[in-house]
């Protein structure tokens, strides 16, 4: 069910990294999701383990913040299913103070680092930063290329064979995912999940759309690539070079 994701992007094409927190600790849940979103990071905040697992394993999320002691199913097991599925997102445990077993086992289980509670909102942001680094999604001047096309997710541009026209903020984070998923077919709940958030009201329609976008673009740059539709499945890209 888990997918490779990139940052969304905002209006000005800076890198926005989707957060999922998972801390049954209400208040402090609360109050991490504040300096988070201050710190232009978009978050969603659960407070039991199968409601954890349950959003982890859409693939959506670019980092995961997870409390070990947790109503239902404990972090651990969340951080074993969710590497189980084979989703590499990075997760940093949040940890109580002392507690070495339990971040060996993390670790040993595919953490990628942990916070021991009470911590230092600084570290917090500096361990976020480096996690993020480590896995490669922070890229200043990234490209993505398929058959004879390259997007360029910062500046909303795409290219093919010299010639080169600027997105839309949707069409770019759209092409993104599907180049991104290459010959595996995305669904149109899975787009809607990652370009607009699980609690969106965005219809199918809306995503028809910007695919017939993107096809009338492709074609405007004369491209081999096509966006292909599976009935029943969703779209895939075919680069016909």
């Amino acid at each position: 069910m888990g997918f490779k994701t990139r940052p969304r992007r905002s209006t000005e094409g800076e890198a926005i990294m989707r957060l999922l927190i998972v801390e049954d600790e209400i208040h402090l849940a609360e109050a991490l999701t504040q300096i988070l979103r201050k710190n232009h990071y978009s978050v969603d905040a659960v407070h039991d383990g199968q409601s954890g697992l349950d959003n982890a394993l859409s693939g959506i999320y670019d980092l995961l913040l997870l409390d070990i002691m947790l109503p239902g199913m404990d972090g651990i097991s969340i951080l074993k299913s969710i590497r189980a599925e084979g989703i590499a997102t990075p997760v940093i445990l949040l940890t109580a103070k002392g507690e070495v077993d339990d971040k060996i086992a993390g670790l040993d289980h595919g953490a990628d680092d942990y916070v021991a509670k009470p911590f230092n909102t600084g570290e917090l942001l500096a361990r976020i930063r480096a996690a993020l680094r480590r896995k490669g999604e922070v890229v200043p001047d990234d490209s993505l290329k398929y058959g004879d096309i390259e997007l360029h997710p910062s500046s909303l541009k795409l290219s093919c064979q010299g010639k080169e026209l600027k997105l839309i903020l949707k069409e770019s984070e759209l092409l993104e995912l599907l180049m991104t998923r290459k010959s595996a077919a995305t669904s149109k709940e899975q787009i809607i999940e990652k370009l607009w958030g699980f609690d969106s009201e965005v219809e199918h329609n809306n995503v028809e759309v910007y695919i017939s976008f993107l096809r009338k673009k492709l074609a405007f740059l004369q491209s081999a690539v096509k966006i292909n539709t599976i009935r029943g499945v969703g779209y895939v890209l075919e680069a016909n070079v």
